[in-house]
């Protein structure tokens, strides 16, 4: 935040993707947008993510929505009456889109609007893109290499850990339905993977959002396929849609490349909010 920039100006909170961090390309971009505005930024660092692993035997997950509701709940705690919008990448558009529609009508009102951008609404469909073809070898393989690092780091600080979760399955896991199994269903009360991916998606919850909402998903994603997407036509009114024909995981990348090469999407997230956060509406309030 710059040093001169007054306390009662919006604040945006920035959650970032599987295993990304406040660190990740899309997360500094995002407030680098609000700074360039007179805003202030924070982003929210899932359990695990921030460099420094989590004391409790739980990691973060899709669906893991009370870390987030206890950080909305201090910001606004610290600045009773203050204006904040909402950016989710990935699976941190998922987390808050999961949190808008279990709070519905609840929601806080400082909260005023959120962005998700290249949600994976619905998880089945997307741990099976993830687990087959070309996104196994260059997506799963990456995350879950990060994924079984922290299993082992915290097995071996925790004794207890070991009886928690499938350790020997979580450190010979390729894809992501051998690592739900193994870590994140049991961690979380979920009965399999299945359970986790059906319990944990957002596209239930759409339909509950009471925010000015706006979703920008793209019709190429690799990890986000077709099936998973909301059907326009049954979002609230306060929520609107925009799916794109290109634009992949997180891109849509704009400017001659490489000398001037942009994310179209972290403006368009910013100038969303901003009528938002100025006072005005960008969408009705359902």
């Amino acid at each position: 935040m710059p040093a001169d920039a007054p306390s009662a100006a919006p604040l945006l909170l920035v959650l970032h993707g599987l295993e990304g961090s406040s660190r990740s390309h899309y997360a500094v971009g995002l407030m680098r947008q609000a700074l360039a505005r007179g805003w202030r930024a924070v982003a929210l660092n899932f359990r695990s993510c921030s460099g420094e692993l989590n004391r409790q035997p739980q990691f973060y997950h899709s669906g893991h929505t009370d870390d987030l509701d206890d950080v909305v709940r201090l910001l606004i705690e610290r600045e009773p009456g203050g204006r904040v919008g909402a950016v989710g990448v990935s699976l941190g558009g998922n987390v808050l889109l999961k949190w808008l529609g279990e709070r519905a009508a609840e929601a806080p009102a400082e909260l005023v609007g959120a962005v998700g951008i290249s949600v994976p609404f619905d998880l089945a469909p997307c741990a099976r893109a993830l687990d087959r073809g070309l996104p196994r070898h260059v997506y799963t393989a990456n995350f879950l290499r990060t994924m079984r690092a922290k299993v082992r780091l915290k097995a071996a600080r925790d004794p207890d850990f070991h009886r928690a979760v499938d350790l020997g399955l979580a450190l010979r896991a390729r894809t992501f339905a051998e690592y739900d199994r193994a870590v994140t269903a049991p961690l979380n009360g979920f009965a399999d993977e299945r359970d986790y991916w059906s319990r944990a998606s957002s596209r239930p919850y759409l339909s509950r959002i009471r925010r000015p909402t706006l979703l920008v998903n793209a019709l190429d994603d690799p990890i986000v396929p077709l099936e998973a997407l909301p059907d326009p036509a049954t979002l609230p009114p306060c929520v609107r849609a925009e799916l794109l024909p290109r634009g992949g995981h997180a891109g849509f990348i704009q400017g001659a490349w490489p000398w001037r090469v942009e994310s179209w999407v972290e403006r368009r997230a910013a100038e969303f909010l901003a009528l938002l956060l100025a006072g005005g509406r960008a969408r009705p309030v359902c």
